[in-house]
């Protein structure tokens, strides 16, 4: 598995026929995914990944393998706060929980498609340039610093969003959520639904995440297979990660700080990897452990609820 095309059009092929199975047999319907149902998904998902990691591991050597553990890891822990903006964007709009599984679903195909093109525009500017190296470790420390000073709640106002403002100027769009729809049809016009409002919030918040996810997998990686594909299996179970943890996302208030970290650490490795080799198994430890304690803190000391006045 030496990134042949062949192999690359048959990752293509499974993550596609993987999509499909989910869109037209296992969800069919719209429902509302219940906790039993996401965890299900979600120990799926991640057992996929970690056999696929093994076969990397088998085929490309343990370097390979290593990185595509790390890269799943920062891109799987980034997915985090990226999902807590999406609870507040279903929440703004009031999307019923029936409803929340096709925009992802939508929202996750445009997201591969976007971090496909982030991915290889990224691998070949960095294989020209490489002073683009140090810019890139540069950015990810600015990044993490300022991710930690920023507030715990990000802040969701759609009708300052330019995207939003245009589609209200140039498309009617229905003032309720009446079906799973996208657009109807009424009297020969044809309206856009909330719901579609929401698909584009939700495509264009991750388009502002991959900014930071993107550099970060790039930071550690620049074989652009491990890169695609460690970005692909964590997006594969992102919306089973969220049903799993909508409920519990804002438990974790201390992993806001642990992704800083993570970010300042892997954009210093870069900076300093001229007179500095960080092995990878020692970047993936240290991932892991900040993951961890970052998780472990916010459960040893809870954040106290404001009370009303």
């Amino acid at each position: 598995m030496e990134n042949s095309p062949l192999f690359w059009v048959g990752f293509v092929v499974f993550v596609l026929a993987m999509l499909l199975l989910d869109l037209l047999v296992l969800n069919r319907k719209a429902h509302i995914v219940r906790m039993r149902e996401a965890l299900g998904w979600s120990a799926f998902w991640v057992a996929l990944s970690l056999s696929f990691n093994y076969l990397v591991y088998r085929t490309m050597g343990h370097q390979a393998g290593l990185e595509f553990l790390t890269g799943y890891l920062i891109e799987k822990s980034l997915s985090v706060d990226n999902l807590f903006v999406f609870l507040l964007i279903f929440s703004y709009f009031k999307v019923p929980a029936q409803y929340q599984h096709k925009i992802l679903f939508w929202g996750i195909m445009g997201a591969l498609v976007l971090r496909a093109a982030f991915i290889l525009a990224g691998a070949a500017l960095l294989a020209k340039f490489h002073f683009l190296l140090y810019l890139l470790g540069a950015f990810l420390v600015y990044t993490g610093i300022k991710m930690a000073i920023s507030a715990d709640d990000p802040e969701i106002d759609p009708e300052s969003n330019p995207i939003v403002k245009f589609l209200g100027r140039h498309l009617p769009i229905t003032n309720r959520i009446d079906g799973p729809d996208f657009f109807l049809r009424r009297n020969g016009v044809l309206f856009a639904t909330p719901l579609f409002v929401v698909l584009v919030m939700v495509e264009t918040t991750d388009v502002v995440f991959a900014a930071d996810s993107i550099p970060a997998i790039l930071a550690v990686s620049r074989d652009t297979f491990i890169v695609f594909t460690s970005n692909v299996f964590a997006l594969l179970g992102l919306r089973a990660m969220y049903f799993a943890l909508a409920g519990l996302m804002r438990l974790f208030h201390y992993l806001h700080y642990g992704l800083s970290l993570i970010l300042v650490f892997i954009g210093g490795k870069l900076l300093l990897s001229e007179y500095v080799h960080i092995p990878m198994g020692v970047a993936l430890g240290t991932v892991g452990v900040i993951l961890f304690g970052s998780v472990l803190l916010s459960v040893l000391f809870p954040k106290a609820e404001k009370s009303l006045p």
